[in-house]
């Protein structure tokens, strides 16, 4: 707190370190970046993230299950700064707490422990300030008790901590996305900071992607490589041009329709194969984003799915973000998964705003 007083005085903020856990390509620390922090290191399991997370960020990327780092390893990368604040982030990969994984009978319930494994690791760093972005669910059913053994780790460790489910247009976020952002901190209370947007301000599909230029399924843009789009069997083709605009499935002909429409359970899923909307929020972007057959994701009025540069663009990752070393050559279904896990970077951003104001509150 001595220190901090010494950047009262100064009129400035002090110098704000990240340590990303599951960082994936890196949209949560490249919103930290954005918004002025200096990102150190990332870890993840998937070492094909580790071109997008460095070039990007500016960090360290290291290939290496949470379960093997250690405390002293990530200590290891903060400054020897007194004054510095040490921000130790990350989104335990959600899948085990999607809605999805309720029901999947084969799901890993080992990977319910990495939320333990970002527990252990707050104990042995002792960060200023921790950050956790994951899915609403967690805070619901069965599993709100992993997110409650978390938060008394850190309520023991003298953390005040907060936590709310974020509707991410409320925040500039062009598409229908909801997640749980916990904020602990051992310097004072913190909370995330008031939505930017009303409903009437929500960013829209058209505000977002109304510019780009037409595709038809199958083609890539020749002046930007990351637009490019699926193709289409014929059947599949017939069905989007079935699909009226703002409409899905249950607008088709019979004799397009899939068996699994036909049934009493098919009749729950009236978003697949569904065209968006212009004026409105895109639904949240996932790993399948990139395909009319799993979720409305079907361009409004353009006779195919939307490309790997309009996803990347519902998660508010900037034209000039780099995700492959050789865009030319992309991979949809990488892309899609990297795109489909990450962070918005403009959430990572507001999360950032949110420690920002929290220190100059501390330093009041």
């Amino acid at each position: 707190m001595d220190n901090l007083k010494q950047h009262k005085r100064r009129g400035k903020l002090p110098k704000i370190e990240v340590v990303d856990l599951f960082c994936g390509i890196g949209g949560l620390s490249y919103g930290m970046k954005s918004a002025g922090f200096d990102i150190l290191a990332g870890y993840d399991l998937d070492k094909t993230c580790q071109y997008a997370y460095e070039t990007n960020t500016g960090g360290h990327f290291f290939y290496k299950n949470v379960k093997d780092v250690t405390g002293e390893e990530i200590n290891g990368f903060y400054s020897k700064q007194k004054n510095a604040i040490r921000v130790l982030a990350g989104c335990a990969p959600c899948q085990p707490f999607s809605s999805y994984a309720h029901t999947n009978k084969n799901k890993d319930e080992n990977k319910y422990n990495l939320l333990y494994e970002f527990g252990r690791l707050v104990k042995k760093v002792h960060p200023d300030i921790v950050t956790m972005e994951n899915v609403p669910a967690i805070a619901a059913f069965k599993l709100k008790s992993v997110l409650a053994d978390f938060v008394k780790v850190l309520q023991k460790e003298g953390y005040q901590v907060k936590f709310q489910v974020v509707y991410c247009p409320d925040y500039g976020i062009p598409q229908t996305r909801k997640r749980l952002v916990l904020l602990a901190s051992r310097l004072g209370t913190i909370e995330l900071i008031s939505p930017t947007h009303t409903k009437e301000e929500y960013v829209t599909v058209r505000d977002t992607i109304g510019n780009l230029p037409p595709l038809k399924a199958g083609e890539t843009c020749p002046s930007d490589p990351l637009h490019r789009c699926r193709a289409l069997t014929d059947i599949n083709l017939k069905r989007i041009q079935a699909t009226p605009y703002g409409g899905g499935w249950n607008d088709w002909p019979k004799e397009l329709m899939l068996n699994c429409h036909k049934k009493t359970g098919g009749k729950s899923f009236g978003s697949v194969y569904g065209r968006m909307v212009w004026d409105e929020p895109a639904p949240t972007m996932t790993t399948l984003c990139t395909g009319i057959g799993n979720g409305r994701f079907g361009h409004p009025v353009q006779d195919r799915a939307i490309s790997v540069r309009e996803a990347a663009l519902f998660q508010t990752f900037p034209t000039s973000y780099k995700f492959f070393p050789n865009e030319q050559e992309v991979s949809l279904v990488k892309a899609s998964r990297y795109i489909g896990n990450a962070v918005p970077p403009r959430l990572g951003e507001i999360i950032a705003e949110s420690i920002k104001q929290h220190i100059r509150n501390t330093l009041e």
